[in-house]
C-alpha cells in the first residue's frame, strides 16, 4: 500500500448559475475526499465568476479498501446571511488513475483542468478550474536515506542515494 498527499488547488469558477435573487452570489466550495473535508473561503460579490486560488491537502492510500471510490467531490454553495445556504452545483473528479500513477512514479501533477458543474436537475452550467498534485510519502531510513512509502515499490530517489554516499 502506498501512502501520500493529494494536493488540490482550486483556482476559480466560471459561469456559475446565478442563485441570488438580489445582488451577487457569495460562493464557496466544500471539497470531500472519503471522510475528509475542506471548505474554501466565501468569495463575496464576484457573482458568477469567483476566484479562490486556495490549496487543500488530503491524506491518501492506494490501493485502499474495496469500498473506496477514489473521488473528489466539489459542492458549490451560495452563502446566505439569513437562512440556509443554497446548493449551486457539484463536480466530481475521479482520482484513482492519478494515485495509481503516483504510487509507481512517486509524483504526479495535473495542471489547471476545467470540470463541468452538474446542477440539481442533472443539467450542466459553468465550470471549475482545478490543479491536482499527488506526492508519495518518503520514509526515513538509517544513514539519512529515504525510501518511498510503498510495499510494491522498493525504489529510492537518486537524490537520496547521493546523499547517503552511494551512486
Amino acid at each position: 500500500m502506498a501512502c501520500g498527499t493529494l494536493q488540490v488547488m482550486l483556482v476559480n469558477a466560471k459561469d456559475l448559475k446565478e442563485s441570488a435573487f438580489l445582488g451577487k452570489s457569495n460562493a464557496y466550495i466544500v471539497i470531500h475526499y472519503g471522510t475528509q473535508q475542506h471548505q474554501t473561503s466565501v468569495v463575496r460579490g464576484e457573482g458568477r465568476n469567483p476566484e479562490w486560488n486556495e490549496k487543500f491537502s488530503f491524506r491518501t492510500e492506494y490501493p485502499a479498501s474495496d469500498d473506496h471510490d477514489y473521488k473528489l467531490v466539489f459542492r458549490i454553495m451560495d452563502k446566505h446571511h439569513l437562512g440556509k445556504d443554497k446548493f449551486v452545483g457539484e463536480t466530481t473528479i475521479y482520482v484513482k488513475d492519478i494515485l495509481s500513477m503516483g504510487a509507481e512514479t512517486s509524483k504526479v501533477e495535473l495542471h489547471h483542468q476545467k470540470y463541468r458543474i452538474e446542477l440539481e436537475d442533472k443539467s450542466f452550467a459553468g465550470e471549475i478550474c482545478v490543479s491536482l498534485n499527488f506526492t508519495l510519502d518518503l520514509i526515513p531510513l538509517p544513514g539519512g536515506a529515504e525510501k518511498f512509502d510503498s510495499d510494491e515499490s522498493q525504489s529510492v530517489s537518486r537524490r537520496t542515494w547521493k546523499r547517503s554516499g552511494k551512486t
